[in-house]
């Protein structure tokens, strides 16, 4: 039943939203998207109907860092920056979400445009600077949710440091991200936590991904004692020598796990189908993204996947796509684009695929799929 439902789904989104959608700008529908959604989710008998695209299976249970998750197929941080949408993600089927990046302070973002599409290459090119209400309000909505709504779907916080000029040097930006993250371990607030050291649309740029200053901040947030799991969310547009010093620093503290990756700011090792037009700032996501993140994801398995576990981002769009990334070495995958691309029915679409190549293959779970394909 909830096949079909998703066959349906697909081809009107694909011949009649998606058109729609796609003739107006970014920013626009991700603004409408949330505040819809936001009223949705508020009605039972309308938000149960995203409970029909999902597709949930044994076989595609898994526990990372100690979290169980129903299915490993996540929201990646930047969609739902102020976590507003928690019910409805939960319905759609996704395993888990990410939400944010919050910071100490509210930050209304870069000057709009925030996003411009990229159709034929399947990618958006990201320009929002971490737009955002703040953490201590962003907590409170947090708190307010039902316990039972985080049972066996995970959130996990990702925290970056406020946008402005007062958080450009080291000690103010590591300031920043402690207050986020002793605000949530002091209100119990998500199951896991990521630290955003990789957004490259901010005063300062990416300041953390160098090693020395990278050691400086985990060294401040080592004394908060999170009592969750953390997450650090890696940059993929450095080389690996560079992303082998940064993990050889996580290592030393008390991380349980790395998100791979970012966006990608070195348009020139994309191979793009779209003009894209110098004037328009930002870093890709999407396709783009797919083959650099997944080479990023297998060789820091093999190095380091028995000391740190890893979430894949970039480029999923399929179920092919999430099963690439798990088998190169990522215990949970999760995405953006894919789902703004292809429809919200693509949840479901890629855990029924998921537990079907599992199948094929002879796995009886995700945990025995992982890091398989991850080959010197």
């Amino acid at each position: 039943m909830k096949r079909h439902i998703r066959r349906l789904t697909r081809k009107g989104y694909a011949t009649i939203a998606k058109p729609l959608l796609f003739k107006q700008l970014p920013d626009t529908v991700h603004h409408r998207l949330i505040q819809v959604g936001k009223v949705i989710q508020r009605i039972p008998a309308v938000s149960e109907a995203p409970r029909l695209w999902s597709h949930q299976s044994p076989r595609l249970e898994t526990t990372v860092a100690g979290v169980r998750f129903r299915n490993p197929i996540g929201l990646s941080a930047g969609f739902d920056k102020n976590v507003d949408m928690v019910p409805i993600m939960r319905g759609v089927g996704f395993g888990f979400m990410t939400g944010g990046s919050v910071t100490a302070l509210p930050c209304n973002g870069n000057p709009r445009p925030w996003f411009y599409r990229l159709p034929q290459s399947h990618s958006l090119v990201v320009h929002a600077g971490l737009p955002n209400q703040g953490v201590e309000r962003v907590v409170q909505r947090i708190v307010k949710y039902p316990k039972r709504m985080f049972i066996d779907f995970p959130l996990s916080v990702s925290v970056a440091k406020t946008n402005s000029k007062e958080t450009v040097s080291d000690s103010e930006a590591i300031d920043d991200y402690c207050t986020s993250l002793r605000r949530l371990k002091e209100e119990n607030a998500g199951q896991m936590y990521e630290i955003n050291i990789s957004c490259p649309n901010t005063y300062g740029g990416q300041p953390f991904t160098t090693p020395d200053r990278l050691d400086g901040l985990l060294t401040m947030v080592d004394q908060i004692q999170l009592d969750k799991p953390l997450f650090i969310k890696m940059p993929i547009s450095q080389p690996w020598r560079e992303l082998r010093g940064l993990l050889e620093v996580i290592l030393r503290h008390r991380v349980q796990g790395v998100a791979i990756g970012n966006l990608l700011h070195t348009r020139d090792k994309s191979k793009l189908k779209d003009e894209l037009p110098d004037s328009v700032k930002g870093n890709l996501s999407g396709e783009p993204t797919r083959q650099i993140s997944t080479e990023l994801i297998r060789k820091t398995y093999l190095e380091y996947g028995d000391k740190l576990a890893i979430i894949g981002i970039g480029g999923v769009f399929t179920a092919e796509d999430a099963f690439e990334k798990i088998r190169a070495g990522a215990s949970l995958v999760a995405l953006i684009t894919g789902m703004i691309f292809e429809g919200p029915q693509v949840v479901g679409d890629i855990n029924a695929g998921l537990e079907q190549l599992l199948g094929d293959n002879g796995f009886a779970s995700v945990s025995e799929a992982v890091g398989t394909g991850a080959k010197k």
